[in-house]
């Protein structure tokens, strides 16, 4: 773990010396160094799960994809929202601004005998464990995810956000990050602000939303893969896909069920678990009727917005 975060540290210090302290200097725009370069540890960590991301993914899905693509232009909508994810990677933003925000706070708790906490606290050994300690704030971050996507459907006017994510018909690994613009910013400040109140360190946080968005992308695959035993600990393609089922649950209900991110065990945990080997089409069922969620990239936002607004009008 330590030599991973040495060779992202060293990877950083390069693209920053080489590519964006030289434009700074030649801009003058000197005085925009330190913000700078987070920014650059944002944009190469956002490259890096691309690149990671699509290596792996790509290959599987040619080997054994679930259907034909018939749109492309649904998949390549999809992956103009991975960049704009990925490459502005929202919820490190988001875990930056909290953070800063915060530090004043935290040090008016400080003076009033109140200190931030952390597991380390609870667990002092972990300190000398950074793996372990990292895989322990990834199932507590999961379990907040979890309840954060399950509010996603249960809030309607969250839904009419959301319901762009569920929209796509031609699913793949790109469509992980086909999310409304709000739908992702309150996504991020969801995540960030769990991280804070868990005293996840700073340099832990990068690393745990690598992990997390892989298996989310993964999750997304055109892949019929349903890990075997593992899906019992592990969200496959194969149980997120029922999740984005466009047919209804035996229950009647659509996409109630399989809101894990990470973690399946957190449905079964919670009673929303649906382990069945089916490789259901995607979308929501009023799209066969003929409702038009988008196609491009500022038709399915601006869509998003209507929704939202005529979910407030009819209050």
């Amino acid at each position: 773990m330590e030599h991973v975060s040495e060779l992202y540290e060293a990877t950083i210090a390069w693209v920053f010396n080489t590519l964006v302290n030289p434009t700074l200097y030649s801009l003058g725009l000197m005085s925009w160094s330190d913000r700078a370069y987070d920014g650059t540890a944002f944009l190469v960590a956002g490259v890096l799960q691309v690149v990671a991301t699509a290596a792996i993914c790509i290959p599987l899905e040619r080997v054994n994809p679930v259907q034909r693509i018939d749109l492309q232009a649904n998949v390549r909508t999809d992956v103009i929202y991975t960049l704009i994810n990925k490459l502005g990677l929202m919820p490190l933003f988001a875990f930056a601004v909290l953070w800063l925000a915060l530090r004043p706070l935290e040090g008016e708790a400080r003076m009033l005998g109140f200190t931030p906490w952390s597991l380390e606290d609870f667990w002092p050994a972990l300190a000398a464990m950074p793996a372990l300690s990292l895989a322990f704030y990834l199932v507590i971050i999961d379990c907040g995810e979890y309840w954060r996507h399950r509010f996603q459907h249960r809030l309607q006017w969250w839904w009419q956000l959301h319901a762009l994510h569920h929209a796509q018909r031609d699913m793949t690994f790109w469509s992980d990050n086909r999310n409304h613009i709000l739908d992702t910013l309150l996504a991020a400040f969801w995540i960030a602000l769990i991280a804070l109140l868990i005293g996840i360190p700073p340099e832990h946080f990068p690393l745990v939303i690598f992990a997390l968005e892989f298996i989310e992308s993964l999750s997304h695959a055109n892949l019929r893969w349903n890990f075997g035993p593992l899906k019992y600990v592990i969200v496959s393609p194969q149980f997120h896909r029922v999740h984005h089922s466009i047919e209804p649950n035996p229950n009647g209900a659509q996409q109630s069920a399989n809101f894990s991110v990470v973690f399946s065990f957190w449905d079964k945990l919670f009673g929303t678990a649906d382990f069945s080997d089916a490789y259901p089409p995607t979308g929501i069922r009023d799209q066969l009727e003929g409702r038009n969620y988008g196609t491009g990239f500022w038709e399915t936002q601006w869509l998003g917005f209507s929704r939202l607004k005529q979910h407030f009008s009819r209050r």
